[in-house]
């Protein structure tokens, strides 16, 4: 029987991972350390009793190297994320978390076999895109310029003319834009070195946008999905950044935790990184009307003539090299929207907690509104 340990096993994504495994025969160890934002009641219901926990920091290189006795594969999914305006935290736990776990395996000659890295998407300096003249291009991230302009649009970074979006390969540039892109892309470096270096196989892969039942609802700067629907039943409309016609792929986690299950267990993937997710695009405004059909409301999302510095515009995995190994998505959106809905209805009193982090944000630069440097400036 091999044995398992999730990092940020009680989240979203490792949770699923979890028990997944118990599913698929595995004996699985759970390491987080509850982060109150996301855990306000501390260890949730729905981890398994037939998982081993540990309440601790993946920061904690004791905890870290017990935690790691007797383990055969790591699913790494531990991580601080969203728009947050705590950067010493983010970059801390995204990388010196990673770099811990990582530095513990070797240094401890820990006999694990395998380690799959979450990493995310975000990752990328923009979607990749078609143009008539140059063919496929990958377009600069937008200036400041253009954005305090309300100029949403990429453009093909050759002749600036028009793009069509089209699905980013892996080779694509990594360039975060954001303080969670550079951690992502960071952690994700360090552990693809480290395994080049160690010689243990390890998988990073990218996420596109997961969603799903656990996702949750008192984080207000992670989870689109979550953040529409506390906003809705709160009454209120769901918040639109630029004009609400960015895509993004949402997956549903079961998805997301079987792709995790099957880069375990194959080679095929080993040393790389891999986009995982639908492979279906969906506009940020698309996103909010499906989640107000699925709660019975007629509430419309809101433009709010704001945007996030750094935001990507368009991004669509594609998913040639996961699809080889023999993954597909098989959850819709609808379909995960709706359970999601229906988990939500029993997590009892819903608070938006959004408004309050707007306002952090805004404070911090990471929500600006259109024209205001320029007035600011005039």
């Amino acid at each position: 029987m091999k044995r398992a340990l999730v990092t940020g096993g009680a989240g979203l994504i490792g949770s699923h991972i979890a028990d997944l495994l118990l599913k698929e025969g595995w004996n699985v160890r759970v390491l987080d350390s509850l982060e109150p934002q996301t855990h306000p009641n501390g260890k949730p219901a729905w981890i398994s009793s037939d998982i081993e926990f540990v309440h601790a920091d993946v920061r904690d290189p004791v905890a870290v190297r017990e935690a790691l006795q007797g383990i055969d594969v790591v699913f790494h999914e531990a991580a601080y994320g969203g728009f947050f305006p705590q950067l010493t935290k983010l970059c801390d736990v995204n990388v010196t978390g990673t770099a811990c776990l990582l530095e513990t395996i070797r240094d401890n000659r820990l006999p694990v076999q395998k380690v799959v890295v979450a990493s995310s998407q975000v990752v990328y300096r923009e979607g990749s895109a078609r143009c008539a003249l140059h063919g496929i291009v990958t377009p600069r991230e937008r200036g400041m310029g253009d954005l305090t302009a309300g100029r949403w649009f990429v453009r093909c970074p050759f002749c600036s003319g028009d793009v069509a979006s089209v699905p980013t390969q892996e080779d694509a540039p990594i360039a975060g834009d954001t303080p969670y892109a550079v951690s992502k892309a960071a952690q994700e470096r360090l552990a693809l070195s480290w395994s080049r270096q160690s010689g243990i196989p390890v998988v990073a892969l990218r996420y596109a946008c997961t969603f799903g039942p656990r996702q949750s609802p008192f984080n207000p700067y992670t989870g689109i999905i979550a953040i529409f629907a506390t906003r809705i039943l709160s009454g209120e409309p769901p918040i639109l950044y630029e004009d609400g016609e960015q895509t993004r792929d949402l997956c549903f986690v079961e998805d997301i935790a079987r792709a995790n299950l099957l880069v375990a267990q194959c080679d095929g993937a080993d040393g790389e990184a891999v986009n995982v997710g639908s492979g279906r695009g969906t506009t940020i405004r698309e996103v909010a009307e499906t989640v107000a059909l699925a709660l019975g409301s007629t509430i419309s999302p809101h433009e709010s003539g704001e945007y996030r510095p750094g935001d990507l515009r368009h991004l669509v995995p594609d998913l040639t090299r996961i699809a080889r190994l023999g993954y597909a998505s098989e959850v819709t959106l609808a379909s995960g929207v709706a359970r999601y809905v229906m988990w939500l209805r029993t997590q009892g009193n819903i608070v938006d907690a959004f408004a309050t982090a707007r306002e952090h944000l805004r404070q911090a630069g990471l929500v600006r509104r259109v024209g205001a440097e320029a007035v600011m400036r005039a």
